[in-house]
């Protein structure tokens, strides 16, 4: 007996010894493999933006960013009521193959740029860009249910819009800052199909990493008066209408239900086609998300329909910043998948100071998060008062100080409800 542990001792002892010299001769690349992973991700979008319009602005923020070590980008490919690709479904919805160039004056298309650049495919030029800088590329729904009021998509397909009380037309609006909004109805089939045909398209047309819902995949919850999902519910509920109280708890669970079932559909889409991409979401906190925007992402995370999840987190103080991060369906997701936190650089003409961005990031990583994203790429190099253009790009550097890989899931996705 004391012989064998002996042996076995100076077996062992050999194996460490043979592994630490493994790892003292790893080269470079296989040490960053090795090495924790994280997700550092960033939002393109065509707002308030211009680094998507070109080829050239393209190629240059995809190496600035390889060059800051990001490993994730999430561009938008649904804004404004069009895509941000060429496409057959958006062409028959809309009447126009895509709308990268947007007037954000009228909320419609700025016809002279979209004219200049014909054809032109941002997707699959920041795809290939992004393949050679061994950066990931998970194209964002930015708009999801949402669309300008005034916009082809709400004008040629009234019947697929929903409502609030009230009389139409104002019922269908719902305002967002300075602009007039509808919401498609996410409970009525033809919009369901139009959802489901555009990420069938872009899954199969592009060699993409994954597919990003946020926190307009939902409804606002005043919304579900049109006579579609009025009926609908009296067939499911004994000819009774909706609660008034758009706040009522079953009208509510209902609708968020609804909503959870297109989600299912949406996973199975994806996977029946590019089966290693991931379903990524960011949403708004858990409660806010489910009780004033029908959007119930722990049920969907519970089903396992999220393989990725970036929720966002703008908050203009670390205190308040660390408390939402104490959330408990937060902490619950961190636990089974990549859960990253998204981290507010700025909006147009508000930008966010460098050093509160970094204490962010330092809190999301104390706390055991998987990653960060930010929103979003402009705002992320504008400078707050203070500070100097070259203080602020150094600041970015430090922020990813090393090398990182993305996360990757720890099994297969497994979802309790299967897809009909």
């Amino acid at each position: 007996m004391g012989r064998f542990c002996y042996v076995g001792l100076a077996v062992l002892t050999a194996l460490l010894i043979g592994m630490a010299q493994s790892l003292v001769a790893l080269p470079p690349a296989q040490a960053i493999a090795s090495a924790p992973s994280e997700i550092r991700g960033v939002w393109l979008t065509n707002v308030d933006s211009q680094v998507l319009f070109s080829a050239q602005a393209v190629n240059e923020t995809l190496r600035q960013l390889a060059s800051h070590r990001f490993n994730t980008l999430y561009p938008a490919v649904w804004s404004w009521g069009y895509t941000l690709y060429p496409s057959q479904v958006g062409e028959w919805a809309t009447g126009y193959k895509q709308g990268l160039y947007p007037d954000l004056e009228d909320q419609g298309r700025n016809e002279a740029l979209e004219s200049a650049q014909g054809d032109r495919d941002l997707l699959l030029e920041l795809i290939q860009t992004a393949k050679d800088l061994n950066l990931s590329v998970i194209p964002w729904f930015e708009f999801g249910f949402m669309a300008p009021a005034n916009s082809p998509l709400a004008q040629r397909h009234p019947d697929w819009l929903t409502q609030k009380q009230g009389a139409l037309p104002t019922a269908r609006l719902d305002l967002e800052g300075r602009h007039s909004r509808v919401w498609l109805n996410p409970f009525h089939p033809e919009v369901q199909q139009f959802i489901l045909d555009l990420v069938a398209e872009l899954v199969d047309n592009y060699d993409l990493d994954g597919l990003q819902l946020d926190d307009h995949f939902s409804l606002p919850v005043a919304f579900g008066y049109d006579p579609y999902t009025i009926d609908l519910y009296r067939q499911e509920h004994r000819g009774q209408p909706p609660p008034s109280n758009p706040y009522d708890a079953e009208w509510t669970r209902w609708r968020a239900a609804k909503i959870t079932a297109l989600v299912d559909r949406v996973f199975w889409t994806v996977k029946a086609r590019r089966p290693n991409a991931v379903l990524s979401v960011s949403p708004n906190p858990a409660a806010v998300a489910y009780t004033q925007h029908l959007q119930d992402w722990p049920r969907w995370r519970e089903m396992g329909y999220i393989e990725e999840l970036i929720v966002q987190v703008y908050r203009d103080n670390v205190a308040g910043f660390r408390s939402a991060l104490r959330d408990r369906d937060l902490q619950q997701a961190r636990r089974h998948i990549p859960t990253g936190i998204g981290i507010l650089t700025g909006l147009k003409d508000r930008p966010v100071p460098m050093a509160l961005i970094q204490q962010q990031v330092q809190v999301a990583r104390g706390m055991g998060f998987a990653g960060v994203s930010f929103f979003f790429y402009d705002t992320l190099w504008t400078l707050a008062e203070g500070e100097s253009e070259g203080d602020r790009t150094q600041a970015v550097q430090r922020v990813f100080a090393v090398p990182r890989s993305r996360p990757s899931l720890a099994h297969a996705p497994n979802p309790t409800v299967a897809s009909g």
